[in-house]
């Protein structure tokens, strides 16, 4: 997870999505992007919501005033949203909060200016460099330019980036066949139908 470094020079933490309204009252469930939902979604708590330019709700920030574990879901009511239309209308909002520091870092959490610039390695060869960091609803990308072609989009989960190396100034990546070259001929799906259709003689042949 990357944590950003926001304009006005304050560290923010990525700590949840809202995904969908949940009943009429003006709840909604989150997907979580903290390890301490519990300390973080506390009564009072403010967010700095990431919204469309188009929403009203752009460039506004929101304040919990509960939150529970439903069905193994978690719920969360703000102040002000008070019904389902309310809830609705802040669906795919990201929420961040302002990085204390005094606070010791969440697990697997890095700030952007420490992802850029880091070699990214595959296989114990460098195959790019990190030169931003870019957040989005479902997931934060890496961006990658390698040493020849254009930008590559890097998934930054677990699966594709396994290892994040500060200290190194690196981070290791196992990504799938494609992502950062062109698949060769013979990896490409063979064509069945012409390998295993039987031969035919040339038209007007004996």
């Amino acid at each position: 997870m990357a944590v950003t470094d926001r304009p006005n020079g304050r560290n923010q933490l990525r700590v949840g999505r809202l995904v969908k309204a949940h009943g009429l009252k003006g709840a909604l469930k989150l997907e979580l992007y903290t390890d301490d939902p519990a300390g973080r979604f506390v009564p009072g708590a403010e967010f700095t919501l990431q919204v469309p330019e188009a929403s009203p709700w752009h460039g506004k920030s929101i304040t919990v005033r509960e939150h529970r574990v439903m069905n193994g879901s978690s719920v969360v009511f703000f102040e002000g949203v008070d019904d389902r239309d309310a809830a609705e209308g802040l669906v795919k909002a990201i929420l961040w909060i302002d990085q204390d520091d005094s606070e010791e870092p969440e697990d697997d959490a890095w700030y952007d200016h420490q992802l850029t610039g880091l070699d990214v390695v595959r296989d114990d060869v460098v195959v790019g460099r990190v030169i931003r960091v870019d957040h989005l609803p479902a997931q934060d990308l890496l961006i990658v330019r390698p040493a020849s072609g254009s930008e590559i989009m890097v998934p930054f989960v677990s699966a594709i980036v396994p290892t994040v190396d500060i200290a190194a100034g690196r981070i290791i990546v196992t990504p799938p066949a494609g992502l950062f070259e062109e698949l060769a001929e013979d990896d490409a799906p063979a064509d069945e139908s012409a390998e295993d259709a039987p031969e035919q003689d040339a038209p007007g042949a004996d």
